[in-house]
């Protein structure tokens, strides 16, 4: 029997208990809720999400030459700024170093003078009586960095950036191209080589509390990539000299400008691209926009008498000719269908021979040549040997102008065999003529040799496309012909190279004018090229001058032909001629 007395205290156990249960319940459903119900909420509120923190920036890869010699590269350089605020502050405490002394060591280190350094903070407090910032100078090498740091002044501050350098200045400078502002490539190599050389930024990462508090374990760090290496084809020290050559000679010639292409010819590899005006890619200001890219591959001309080459070999093999097939030419002669031909000089009628229509470059002889082919074989000729076609897809490379059949009228008929009414670019030139010396197979030009990767793997370019695209008998009987041009014509005694047999062409382009339409009067593109040894071809050289004022003919590139040839000779040590020329060809039948 229970009594009144235990009662009491068993009803407050039983009230005390539910009152226990009842919050413990408010418990378990406010921790249900919290980390069930509402738990991304919650994580939401109380966390950053992952991804805050800070970029880990990669550095961008290096370009070098075919030797390895560095020729653009990318660097740590510091910007510096003053607090001019903090150093008023300061001086009104009676500093260990006062300013008029802080000021003279930082010049110092700089390359300023000392009331240069104090006239930037007077010019800022001038303006600002609070001012915090007075710019000091920019790009400061790592060495500046140590030294203004080891300084120990609070009012002095260094941000840390990547810029790009080009050691070698303008060596190269057209092709290698250049970064704008926000370090995105912009021309030549820079950009040809954007998937090698462009780096991947790593970042640093983690989570944080509302309060800003990292929490710990969170971290998680993504390590930048570097930027890989690309290796050229081009010889830098070849490069440099044909630079300053060039560059004499079309000033010797008045010219608006030059440009030297050499080709490795039994591998297509571009050994150098030299051009005048040279572009130094550390000093954008000083170039214009039309110097900053590489009229190598930029510019198109028509290429004139040196493709008077490709139309003997859609003859020969066309038309079954020899060098010693026999046309009568005069200096100006009128077709059948009205279209009125003239050479470069005046002459009674000659029974040239193909031989001697190439040393005399008479456009009356090839234009009678030309067309014992039907358009279409010369057509497909031109194409064979890289006409309309870009050469490696240089950036902001043009593949000239082939004209369909359908669109050549009565001039052009003749005009074509001769080199006009179509345009290459040098490098086009370069690459027709290789494939000649290479015994008619011609191969893709290249100018990138391989890509390192940060990790050491080592990529290279798709191998060249090789075609044989005319006889290997046909391209001898062309290179002998080409020889006999060098030897007879008239730039024989200017373009000789002692000790090696070499082959020429001249070429002699109008200039189209762009506001009365038309060619300009009296102005032309000129150009020639050539190979050597004739006897075993190694390198082809290309010159063109454009524009020349003081010898408008392309006896004006003959001077910077003969050095362009004889320093590649020396420059790869190329043996001299072991076997003697043939007989010389007769020009006249």
């Amino acid at each position: 029997m229970t009594t009144r007395a235990t009662r009491g205290p068993r009803r407050r156990t039983v009230v005390a208990l539910a009152v226990i249960l009842s919050v413990l319940a408010a418990f378990v459903v406010r921790l249900v809720d919290i980390q069930v119900v509402s738990a991304d909420e919650h994580v939401a509120q109380s966390l950053t999400k992952i991804g805050a923190g800070d970029k880990i920036p990669g550095q961008r890869g290096s370009v070098v030459d075919a030797g390895g010699t560095v020729l653009a590269s990318s660097v740590l350089v510091y910007d510096a700024q003053l607090s001019p605020k903090v150093i008023m502050q300061l001086e009104d405490k009676e500093p260990k170093v006062p300013w008029a002394e802080a000021s003279e060591k930082i010049a110092a280190i700089t390359g300023q003078t000392g009331d240069e350094v104090r006239a930037l903070v007077a010019e800022a407090l001038a303006k600002d009586s609070q001012s915090q910032y007075a710019p000091l100078k920019k790009s400061l090498t790592t060495e500046q960095y140590i030294e203004l740091r080891d300084l120990k002044l609070a009012y002095l501050h260094m941000e840390g950036r990547e810029t790009r350098v080009y050691p070698n200045g303008a060596v190269a400078g057209n092709v290698l191209g250049f970064l704008d502002g926000s370090g995105t490539a912009q021309a030549g190599v820079e950009q040809l080589g954007e998937e090698c050389l462009a780096p991947i930024d790593g970042e640093e990462s983690y989570r944080r509390g509302a309060n800003g508090v990292v929490i710990p374990g969170s971290e998680r760090t993504v390590e930048a990539v570097d930027g890989g290496s690309v290796q050229l084809t081009i010889n830098s020290d070849l490069q440099w000299y044909l630079q300053q050559m060039v560059g004499e000679e079309a000033r010797k010639q008045g010219a608006k400008g030059g440009t030297v292409t050499v080709v490795e010819a039994k591998t297509g590899k571009i050994r150098a691209a030299a051009e005048w005006p040279s572009l130094d890619p550390n000093d954008l200001d000083s170039s214009t926009p039309e110097t900053r890219y590489s009229q190598i591959f930029h510019r198109d001309f028509e290429p004139g008498s040196t493709f008077k080459a490709i139309t003997a070999a859609a003859v020969i093999e066309g038309a079954g000719l020899t060098p010693l097939s026999t046309v009568t030419a005069s200096s100006r002669e009128t077709f059948p269908n009205g279209a009125v031909i003239n050479d470069a000089f005046n002459h009674p009628a000659y029974n040239y021979t193909l031989a001697g229509g190439l040393i005399d470059s008479s456009n009356v002889a090839l234009s009678k040549f030309g067309t014992m082919v039907s358009p279409e074989v010369r057509y497909d000729y031109l194409e064979r040997f890289g006409v309309g076609d870009k050469t490696i897809d240089f950036p902001s490379e043009v593949g000239g102008t082939l004209h369909p059949v359908s669109e050549w009228d009565s001039q052009s008929l003749y005009t074509t065999t001769f080199g006009q009414y179509y345009t290459v670019t040098a490098a086009q030139l370069a690459g027709a003529y290789q494939a000649i010396a290479n015994g008619g197979e011609k191969i893709d030009l290249s100018l990138v040799e391989s890509c390192t990767k940060a990790d050491g793997t080592v990529a290279t370019p798709d191998k060249p496309k090789h075609e044989q695209i005319i006889k290997e008998q046909t391209a001898a009987e062309i290179t002998r012909m080409l020889e006999n041009v060098a030897v007879q014509g008239g730039n024989a005694e200017r373009i000789q190279v002692p000790g090696y047999r070499v082959t020429s062409k001249t070429g002699t382009a109008q200039v189209a004018d762009p506001v009365n339409g038309g060619y300009k009067n009296g102005v032309y593109y000129t150009s020639m090229v050539g190979f050597a040894p004739v006897d075993d071809p190694q390198y082809v050289v290309v010159v063109t001058l454009d524009e020349p004022t003081k010898v408008v003919s392309s006896a004006a590139t003959a001077s910077a032909f003969q050095k362009a040839m004889t320093q590649v000779m020396k420059t790869y040590r190329v043996m001299p001629s072991s076997v003697p020329m043939d007989e010389l060809l007769p020009k006249f039948g």
